[in-house]
């Protein structure tokens, strides 16, 4: 049996002087987390005495249209001022807070049962009926129209004084549902495939026809928002929950959050773009989504 080669006493001194310096590391590394904080990007997400909240759950529940009681809900978009009232007293009952989209920004100021109320398109309703609901509970909620109807003042949505007032408020916060770009296209003669949904490229579509329809549709929803509103929105709901590769960069260059309709809930840790949301109908016990 041959020899072990012994290991050298600088060797030995070197290992032992450096196992006191690694948990001196890890101690300062610990008591950097207590003073400082744990970031999420520029945010403090986690400090001595503070919750982490960013990794508690958040339902975001999406909405359309509220019609008044007796009147027949035809669509799933569609529920009425008593399946409203009564979704917002299980809320209510279950101790969940109604936050809004720029609250999602500061992980740390959320309350650990939250909830984000949103409502697509800007229907009128969300005006006369969605806003006096809102005031009687003191219930927060973000609604994203699609910003070309409120400019030509289609009938059925709200107007810029409406959306002024509820944002006004504190209770409402204003997103973008894009300009015009909420429609699907016509279906070619003998091709069985759309052209496209929402902001979805076209097939073919050159950069400069991308550029003109979509992206430049995005920018201007954004910016009469800001100028309708004296204040730049937070939030953007894509059309029908469909993405566009070509379109990311400058979705995510203008809006911090944003919505998609693919069923579950929000996990903040994972970011606050392309968060999913539940649909709620007539049909739809809150139960299913809020805890």
């Amino acid at each position: 049996m041959g020899e072990e080669t012994p290991i050298p006493t600088a060797e030995i001194r070197k290992t032992l002087s450096a196992q006191p310096l690694a948990g001196l590391g890890l101690f300062a590394l610990f008591a950097f987390c207590l003073l400082f904080g744990i970031r999420y990007g520029d945010r403090v997400i986690w400090k001595l005495g503070i919750e982490p909240r960013i990794w508690d759950p958040l339902p975001v529940l999406m909405y359309h249209s509220v019609i008044p009681d007796g009147e027949s809900a035809n669509d799933a978009m569609t529920v009425t001022e008593g399946k409203l009232r009564q979704d917002f007293d299980y809320i209510l009952e279950t101790g969940n807070i109604p936050v809004l989209s720029r609250d999602l920004l500061d992980p740390v100021s959320l309350p650990k049962k939250r909830v984000l109320i949103t409502f697509d398109d800007g229907y009128e309703n969300n005006y006369t009926l969605l806003y006096p609901i809102l005031q009687e509970y003191g219930f927060k909620a973000l609604i994203c129209p699609i910003v070309g109807k409120i400019d030509s003042s289609d009938p059925g949505f709200c107007t810029w004084d409406q959306l002024r007032e509820m944002a006004a408020s504190g209770l409402v916060e204003i997103g973008s549902h894009t300009y015009d770009l909420h429609h699907e296209d016509p279906q070619p003669p003998n091709n069985p495939k759309k052209w496209a949904d929402g902001i979805q490229r076209r097939p073919k579509e050159t950069d400069g026809e991308f550029q003109t329809r979509v992206l430049d549709d995005l920018q201007k929803s954004y910016d009469r928002l800001t100028e309708e509103l004296g204040v730049s929105p937070v939030c953007f709901a894509y059309p029908y929950g469909k993405a566009e590769k070509d379109a990311q960069a400058l979705i995510d260059a203008l809006f911090p959050v944003s919505l998609m309709t693919w069923e579950d809930t929000a996990d903040l840790a994972k970011g606050t773009r392309r968060l999913p949301r539940c649909t709620v109908t007539m049909d739809s016990p809150l139960f299913w989504y809020v805890k």
